[in-house]
Formats: C-alpha cells, sequence, structure tokens
C-alpha cells in the first residue's frame, strides 16, 4: 500500500486535494442531497436518562412513558415504563407494569413484567406476573408468582380460561 521511498519523500503532493484513501472517483464521499430533496438526515437520538422521583416527592395518579423511571419517594397509582426502579425509600400503592422491573423498596399491588429483579430490601404484597424473575436471600414477598409468555398483556390466564367457558343455562 506505502512504499517507504514515498513516506518519507519531502516533494510536495500533487493529489493533495484527493482525499486519502480514495483512488477511484466512485469511492469518493457523495455531496449532500440538494436542498429541495425530501431527504434529511438525523443523527440517531440518544437515549434520555431515567425520569428520577425524588424521596420528598409524592404522586397521586397514574404514570405512563415509553422511557425510564426511577422512583424514590411515594406514588399512589399505577405506573407503566420500559424500565421501572423503585429505591429503597420508594413506596408505591398501585400496579406496575414495566418491561424490567428492579424493586429495592416497597410495593403493595400487582407487579407485571417481562423481567422482575427483587433485591434484599424488596417488600412486595401483591402479585407477580414475570417471564421472568429473580428473588434475592432476605426480600419480603407476599403473593403469589405466576410465569407468563406475554405478562405485559393485560389479560392473564384465568381472565382468558373463564371467557372461553360457556355460561351456565338458568333452571325456567
Amino acid at each position: 500500500m506505502f512504499s517507504k521511498s514515498k513516506i518519507n519523500d519531502p516533494s510536495p503532493r500533487t493529489d493533495a486535494a484527493k482525499p486519502m484513501g480514495f483512488d477511484n472517483p466512485l469511492d469518493a464521499p457523495k455531496s449532500p442531497a440538494p436542498a429541495g430533496s425530501d431527504f434529511k438526515a438525523a443523527a440517531p437520538k440518544a437515549k434520555p436518562p431515567a425520569s428520577m422521583l425524588s424521596s420528598d416527592l409524592h404522586i397521586t395518579g397514574n404514570m405512563k412513558t415509553t422511557g425510564d423511571i426511577q422512583v424514590e419517594g411515594t406514588v399512589e397509582g399505577d405506573i407503566r415504563a420500559h424500565l421501572l426502579t423503585i429505591g429503597e425509600t420508594a413506596t408505591i400503592k398501585g400496579e406496575v407494569i414495566a418491561d424490567d422491573v428492579v424493586i429495592n423498596g416497597r410495593i403493595v399491588g400487582r407487579v407485571r413484567g417481562l423481567k422482575v429483579r427483587l433485591t434484599s430490601t424488596a417488600r412486595v404484597e401483591g402479585d407477580i406476573i414475570h417471564k421472568t424473575i429473580a428473588i434475592e436471600s432476605g426480600a419480603h414477598f407476599e403473593g403469589s408468582v405466576q410465569r407468563q409468555d406475554d405478562p405485559l398483556n393485560a389479560k392473564s390466564k384465568a381472565a382468558t380460561a373463564a371467557a372461553a367457558q360457556p355460561l351456565p343455562k338458568a333452571d325456567t
């Protein structure tokens, strides 16, 4: 590719205007699209940081996001997120639905998640519906655990099975 004589040769280069590594004009970078075209190149968007709810914050109401949430305060309502981290000082009273749920604090209500993790400081009073679950030693859990392939779907297997059964006939 390079020869020693050209590298050490102090003579000026005649092809200084040509970008390095593009011997063929077809390999050179293309000029930007004309100003009148509809194509607009956009840089990939960086993932925003998790929304943080501090320990002195008390929320009454439901929350929904496609992003990540870290809760350190108190929430009375349902939470839906991509990644939900419940801090050690947090208390949630309501249903939690997220792709990934990491519980370090207290939840009173149902938990639905593809991946659910209860750390040693977790306190959960309610059912957990999951695809995968991890419960560390020391976690307190009171409720039932149910594995589902699609735990984020609001319908449970029991509700689906009950809907499929015919109603009993009444005596006339």
